[in-house]
């Protein structure tokens, strides 16, 4: 007979990385969030941080998170839908919403679950939700726990897209969702080619931009804004746990689908509502930004900085308009290898394994701060030069 832990002593992958000395995961910061960190006793560059615009030390943010555990305490003890709303919380909403150019926000406890909230509210039995297949993890749990059906197309592949939309019954709902800032590959959506189709098959777009805030678009206002299509997106979801250098999640919409989520969601409805800390860190990050736009502008020179970086030491590295350069390593333990060579010698970046990439897609994913500087990329990239030689 069967044991429901059978599944556990099976699992042994873990183990084997250890053993092979490469295992990349759990390691301890012992320092800020910051360009340079200290993790297990030792400096590293981080160039593997969603910290985009470097807010995570910047001191109105960090004052802002401190005033507000003096003012509401450590935590809110209840859901937004009861004993959970503070009036931080509204206020955070509205000016993100203001800032987005919609008419409402709705926010949740965490990004993922923001993911899960909108798609399993808005998506009902006889519904479609229409996926890329590189979507974020979140998408495609959200879709399992609403009663629609999920259809997935290739990965920004528009020929694909418009099949798989027209096999839609005429009489069925259609979601497609689709990341703004793909990541792992760093590419951007194609938003245009994808609102045409929407309106061609009465389809309604949400763009998951937790990639895309504070990276792309009039002074960080996202992909959307970017394409100049803020009113053809009907829903924006995103994270403050990037560009907003805090923890939580959002959507964006008009009143009408924002009131029916708050009234719908269940992961809105049953969970905890954003502490104190986290809505006065996301709500500084959010003022900081629009008061300094040009640290958006400031996060694109830089990361077209270390692109010509990369090509000028012969490395390749995949060509993208967002601050994500992704090298590809292509099996898991050659990944696991240049990652931890690159932890010892002092260059921290991601490594990028199944199922968040094909099994002989595995990356290096290498991520940039608005407050890196010229002089700290190159020596990062001087020790990358180094060390994938062999593999570029």
């Amino acid at each position: 007979m069967a044991d429901l832990f059978d599944k556990v002593e099976n699992f042994t992958t873990a183990d084997e990385v250890r053993a092979a000395g490469v295992y990349p995961y759990f390691h301890a910061l012992e320092s800020r969030q910051d360009i340079e960190v200290v993790m297990e006793g030792k400096r590293r560059i981080m160039l593997g941080s969603n910290n985009y615009l470097g807010l995570t030390t910047n001191a109105e943010v960090v004052e802002a998170a401190e005033r507000a555990v003096e003012k509401y305490g450590t935590g809110c003890s209840g859901s937004r839908f009861l004993n959970g709303t503070l009036e931080m919380h509204l206020e955070l909403e509205a000016e993100l919403a203001d800032f987005l150019h919609k008419e409402a926000v709705v926010t949740f406890s965490t990004g993922f679950q923001s993911n899960l909230g909108i798609i399993s509210a808005l998506v009902g039995r006889g519904d479609y939700v229409v996926c890329d297949r590189e979507n974020h993890a979140s998408i495609y749990d959200a879709c399992r726990l609403s009663y629609g059906t999920m259809v997935r197309y290739k990965h920004a592949d528009m020929a694909s897209l418009e099949s798989t939309l027209a096999k839609i019954p005429d009489d069925a709902g259609r979601l497609i969702v689709t990341d703004g800032v793909f990541s792992m590959g760093g590419d951007i959506a194609k938003l245009p080619e994808i609102v045409a189709l929407a309106k061609k098959y009465n389809a309604r777009v949400m763009v998951d931009d937790a990639h895309g805030l504070g990276v792309l678009g009039e002074g960080g206002r996202g992909t959307a804004s970017h394409f100049g299509l803020e009113n053809d997106v009907d829903v924006y979801m995103g994270t403050f746990s990037k560009s907003l250098a805090s923890l939580g999640g959002y959507m964006a919409a008009s009143f009408k689908v924002a009131d029916y989520v708050r009234h719908s969601s269940r992961p809105f409805i049953f969970s905890a509502s954003i502490p104190p800390s986290n809505c006065a860190a996301a709500l500084a990050a959010l003022r900081y930004l629009r008061r300094h736009p040009e640290i958006v502008s400031r996060l694109g020179a830089l990361s077209d900085y270390a692109r010509q970086g990369f090509a000028a030491r012969g490395i390749r590295v995949m060509q993208s308009e967002a601050p994500i350069i992704p090298i590809y390593t292509n099996d898991m333990m050659n990944t696991l290898t240049k990652a931890k060579e690159l932890y010892d010698a002092g260059v921290y970046v991601n490594p990028a394994l199944p199922p968040a990439t094909p099994p002989d897609g595995c990356l290096l994913r290498t991520s940039y701060m608005a407050t890196l500087t010229e002089p700290l990329i190159d020596e990062a990239l001087d020790v990358m030069r180094t060390i994938l030689a062999v593999d570029n």
